[in-house]
């Protein structure tokens, strides 16, 4: 009864490609990412041809083009989050080496700075004075990190849009 709905499309590309999108950028990405996502077989090609079938087989084949894209995106979802985070966790392991050379580099500054405030003065001030050089350096990085906490105001653009989803899917505008 669908046979007639279940012609490959002639391109071969899946829904998502750049053809398929108007060159969203995402291009054979889907493909590329999921190795084991198949092209849509829907009756796009068959209704542009003039071809018409049952509403209920055309319902049928939208419902499964739909599934198949809802599959893809979040397969591409998937990967795209496994890239990005894999990305990430090697700029954060630079980070935190690039932290213990600065730590060990401050150490070493500071008991060259002791070593020579001990040449003009008692050993025990001079590592007061410093001492007291890094305890103010930490309360202005303290001050300048709870103000630029305190002017963090959530994630307002992502919540907003989550909660356009569901009148969205319901085929209403949502409201501002």
């Amino acid at each position: 009864m669908s046979s007639s709905f279940e012609t490959p499309r002639s391109g071969g590309g899946s829904f998502g490609s750049t053809s398929a999108t108007g060159g969203t950028g995402r291009s054979e990405s889907i493909r590329d990412a999921i190795p084991d996502a198949e092209p849509i077989h829907g009756a796009h090609d068959t209704y542009a041809k003039g071809e018409v079938g049952s509403i209920g087989a055309l319902i049928g084949d939208i419902s499964t083009d739909f599934s198949t894209l809802m599959r893809q995106e979040v397969a591409l979802a998937k990967a795209e989050a496994t890239q990005a985070g894999t990305t990430i966790g090697k700029a954060v392991a630079m980070f935190a080496a690039a932290g213990i050379a600065g730590l060990l580099v401050l150490l070493f500054v500071s008991n060259a700075l002791w070593g020579l405030l001990d040449n003009w003065m008692d050993r025990g001030l001079a590592a007061i004075i410093v001492a007291l050089l890094w305890a103010i350096v930490a309360a202005v990085l303290a001050l300048a990190g709870k103000k630029q906490l305190d002017s963090f105001k959530g994630l307002p653009n992502t919540t907003e849009t989550a909660k356009r989803v569901p009148d969205a899917l319901k085929g209403n505008e949502a409201q501002r």
